[in-house]
């Protein structure tokens, strides 16, 4: 498993974060080294989508639009099934881990589904790779206007400034330098790609000081001392029940739907997965500094737990399906 993960190069990053997390609650920041941290990730939140734009083909989202019927079943089990569950869940949560943790619960079932792992768990487990990339690009391309839409709609207002002020904020610091992205990617698109290190270095680096700023800031106002380790075992056990609902129902409602075996393998990898990448940037432009620690908290554990469950779910489907492969070379 260690060497499938390694793939993704997002084994060693998780012990980066964990040990972030660690040395941020151990040892507190002074105040304008946490304002610090916490402006240059804003920056480098911008920079980071605008790079995203530039990378993308714009012809990579267009195609992925022409399969409706599997781009309905992604879009539905991310931005529908999802914050359906996470709405049902709500009140149960805030009872056993308290408002803000469940307000990032609630907020992990409204984010787009990551690009990264849904396209390489794809390919590990033989399913249609083409398919994956058009329908996490999709997916996450919407989610940019959508995951804040649906936060305003459907999160308590007292936990986020999830209100038109909000959205505005995620227009200017995440859709507008995608949006600019778009516009020079015909000129820099293929250098982009060609450095594409670049990109995965800036999203990593990015993400690390998101939680860095999230973590010292919670420890600069004492709020760790309100959460105990019995609500991180619920909160994980509440991302495996929701991880495992998801994956049950993206298999059988794309059976159902008599998609073609590769394409169900696309709906479960696609709509089972929330980004960590995409997730935390709209969380710092949302939330408050009050609960953002709290709200990231949920995204990291769903984001570590579907890496390894799903690692294992696309090693066990990619033998059956190199068996099946040999089984009809010998015939």
């Amino acid at each position: 498993m260690a060497s499938r993960l390694s793939r993704l190069k997002l084994d060693r990053f998780l012990l980066v974060l964990i040990t972030i997390l660690v040395v941020g609650i151990a040892i507190p920041f002074p105040a304008p080294l946490v304002k610090g941290i916490t402006l240059t990730s804003k920056v480098m939140v911008t920079i980071l989508f605008f790079l995203y734009g530039a990378r993308l083909e714009t012809a990579q989202v267009i195609a992925g639009l022409r399969n409706l019927k599997l781009q309905a079943l992604v879009f539905g089990s991310t931005f529908l099934v999802f914050p359906l569950l996470g709405w049902i869940s709500y009140p149960i949560m805030q009872q056993v881990v308290g408002s803000n943790l469940a307000i990032g619960f609630f907020f992990l079932t409204l984010l787009p589904s990551t690009v990264q792992a849904s396209v390489t768990f794809t390919s590990m487990a033989g399913g249609n790779v083409a398919a994956a990339i058009c329908c996490a690009t999709v997916s996450n391309t919407v989610g940019l206007v959508l995951s804040p839409f649906l936060a305003s709609k459907l999160l308590p207002v007292s936990g986020a400034t999830v209100g038109a002020t909000g959205q505005l904020k995620v227009l200017g610091m995440l859709l507008l330098p995608f949006i600019l992205g778009q516009l020079v990617q015909p000129w820099i698109g293929d250098t982009i790609r060609k450095y594409h290190k670049v990109t995965a270095i800036t999203d990593r680096t990015t993400i690390a000081f998101i939680v860095m700023g999230a973590v010292s800031g919670a420890t600069l106002q004492g709020l760790w001392s309100s959460i105990r380790l019995s609500q991180i075992f619920i909160l994980l056990a509440a991302c495996a029940v929701l991880l495992t609902i998801m994956l049950a129902f993206t298999w059988y409602v794309s059976k159902a739907a008599k998609l073609p075996y590769d394409e169900r393998i696309v709906v479960l990898m696609c709509g089972s997965k929330k980004s960590l990448t995409t997730g935390l940037p709209i969380a710092q432009v949302l939330f408050s500094a009050q609960v953002i620690a709290s709200v990231t908290i949920p995204v990291l554990l769903f984001h570590q737990l579907q890496l390894f469950v799903c690692s294992s779910i696309a090693a066990v489907l990619g033998a059956k399906a190199r068996g099946r492969a040999e089984v009809g070379a010998q015939k």
